[in-house]
């Protein structure tokens, strides 16, 4: 009979055999495995390095570019907006630091071309909320001019009613008085929280520049980026606009989706950029000449900057 003795020694030396082996084995291979993977190790290092050196490259060009259109602007725009009145709107979401920045430039290069930032509103995510709906309905029905009120669309669409309020008392022709009771509108939507609002406001603009940032994303999505497409159409039946964006996947892929729209809204889709930030400006000029224009570097534009701007008195 095969004892219990017997079985543990027989494990002891299957167990014995297999270290022995796995030593041998490791020795045998030890050498080539180990060059091999240092030359693994050493080829990611380099590959690493060179994609280093490639995103420093980059980034100094992308510097460059920006510099040569800083630099280009005052030849590129002089005179191209004088003494025009223009409305700057920023349209943001989470990355809204970034739209601050694109629109401070965006303002940078409408003064070098001439023209005058009669104010700034800064449209906020309440404003394009399905739940905000009644609100904004109660908010133009109560504050609205009583020249203005007969005016607004009667359909129960709060965002298309207080656009075409704001749009009213904030755009008009040149030379125009400004609307009378501008500062309790805008007060009344600041106050409840649907925008804010920086400058004078003491004329009215002619021309507006949407500073849009990325589009709406969640559950919503699509009735916010609706919500957006609405905002920048009443604005458009008031003066002429132009929707500069961070990019061409946000309100600016919305405007050239829509053949209608595209072909009185003009957009740039690089506007982080002062490459883009200067073709803003030369499409509003061209704008406010009578054309529309696509540019950037995304789907739809037909070139970086317009070939040329030129202003004809009045809008």
């Amino acid at each position: 009979m095969i004892n219990f003795r017997y079985h543990v020694v027989s494990l002891a030396a299957v167990f014995l055999a297999l270290a022995i082996g796995l030593v041998v084995g490791t020795a045998a291979a030890n050498g080539p495995l180990a060059e091999n993977l240092n030359e693994q190790v050493n080829k990611i290092t380099d590959e690493k390095q060179q994609l280093r050196d490639d995103l420093e490259q980059s980034r100094a060009e992308l510097k460059k570019n920006g510099d040569f259109a800083t630099e280009a602007a005052p030849m590129l725009l002089s005179n191209k907006l004088p003494n025009r009145n223009v409305l700057l709107i920023r349209l943001s979401g989470s990355d809204r630091s970034d739209v601050n920045t694109a629109a401070d430039g965006v303002a940078t290069m409408l003064g070098t071309a001439g023209a005058k930032v009669v104010g700034t509103v800064t449209v906020k995510e309440k404003f394009t909320a399905a739940a905000s709906n009644e609100m904004l309905l109660d908010l133009a029905e109560s504050f609205a001019p009583p020249g203005v009120s007969g005016a607004l669309p009667s359909q129960a669409n709060g965002v298309d009613t207080s656009a075409a309020l704001l749009a009213a008392v904030l755009v008009g022709k040149s030379g125009t008085p400004q609307v009378e009771g501008v500062r309790t509108v805008l007060s009344a939507y600041e106050s409840a929280g649907f925008i804010g609002v920086d400058g004078d406001f003491k004329a009215p603009a002619e021309a507006v520049v949407i500073v849009a940032g990325a589009p709406a994303t969640g559950k919503d999505a699509k009735d916010r980026n609706a919500a957006a497409l609405t905002l920048a159409s009443r604005f458009d039946l008031a003066g002429r606009v132009v929707v500069a964006g961070l990019s061409a996947n946000s309100l600016v892929a919305s405007v050239r989706a829509d053949a209608s729209i595209a072909r009185s809204i003009s957009t740039v889709d690089n506007a982080v950029t002062a490459n883009g930030q200067l073709a803003a400006v030369m499409a509003l000029a061209e704008r406010l000449g009578g054309k529309t224009g696509h540019y950037g570097i995304g789907d739809g534009a037909t070139g970086l900057l317009p070939k040329g701007a030129s202003v004809t008195n009045g809008s």
